[in-house]
Order: C-alpha cells, then structure tokens, then sequence
C-alpha cells in the first residue's frame, strides 16, 4: 500500500483542474484557484515529484480509433502461488487490448476490461491471448451493451454534501 498524502484546498482545486484540462498553463490554473502563478506552479511540481500526479494523457475515443467492443472479463486462476500469479499479471501487463485489470474477491480472481474492434476480433483474441494466459481456468465474458459512466477524473476536491453545507452556512 502507498502511503496517503494529504493536500489542502489549494492542490486539491489545482488537481481538479488539472483534471479537467491538463493543457491550461499554470497561470490560468492559478487564476481559477485563487493562487499566484509561482505557489500553483510549486504545488504542480511537488504533486508530480511525491507521485500525487503521475502522468499526463490524452482521453481517446475508443470508438473513433475502431474500438467498437468492450468486455468485462471474469478471469479464475488454477492457483495462487506467488510466480503464476506474477506470470498472469505480468502477461496482461503486456497486453494492449486489456486496458484494465483488477485483482478481486469473490467470484473472480480477476476482472479485465477488454477493447477490440468488435465480436469476431474478441472471438480470436479470447483463443489467442486470454485462453491462454498463465493459470487461467475459468473465463466469463460479459459484452458492454452501453457505458452509463466512463469517468477517468477522481473525486479529489470536497464531498457535495459538505461543500453545499459550507456555501449554507457562509463559510
């Protein structure tokens, strides 16, 4: 587990701004926080040094690049010794078309997210590359009809019902 790093109000704004458009110069973030340009520029490169920001991307539309198929994938595993497992993960590491992979409990040891063109790609990639993954013994697959919410930004700034508490009370 990492370690938690608390942040005030101020980066935690500059983080919800990063967020939402990490191409705004430090002086525009600074104005929507209500900071000077060299204190939100400090607080940006101490956030990137401890590992708060990790990186910066470009958000893609899947469907736009001819990923037309997302699944959810339930994946058991034979056993659970320390190398298959490491083996698994290192193989879905080096996996592009699984973009995400979730070590769980309950009915799966592990929950994939899937992106492919569309069904009779997922067809060849589950025979050539989840079938045959280290350990693996069971899949389920389930199809993404619609995504309701996709959201990459993390909650980081204050609860809903505290701030609109604060903003009740004046603070």
């Amino acid at each position: 587990m990492t370690e938690e790093t608390v942040l005030d109000a101020y980066s935690l704004q500059i983080l919800e701004e990063l967020q939402r458009d990490a191409r705004q110069t430090v002086q525009q973030i600074a104005e929507r926080v209500g900071l000077s340009t060299t204190p939100c520029w400090k607080r940006i490169k101490e956030m990137e040094a401890s590992g708060v920001i990790r990186s910066y991307t470009a958000l893609v539309d899947r469907r736009r690049v001819g990923l037309n198929l997302l699944v959810v994938v339930e994946a058991n595993l034979s056993q659970h010794s320390e190398e298959l497992v490491q083996q698994f993960e290192r193989a879905v590491a080096a996996t592009p078309q699984i973009v995400r992979c979730l070590s769980t409990t309950g009915q799966a040891d592990y929950i994939l997210t899937v992106m492919v063109r569309d069904i009779e790609h997922y067809e060849q990639f589950l025979h050539h590359s989840i079938f045959k993954l280290p350990g693996v013994t069971h899949v389920r697959s389930s199809i993404v009809l619609k995504e309701v919410k996709s959201e990459v930004r993390l909650p980081v700034g204050p609860a809903p019902n505290r701030a609109a508490a604060r903003q009740r009370k004046g603070v």
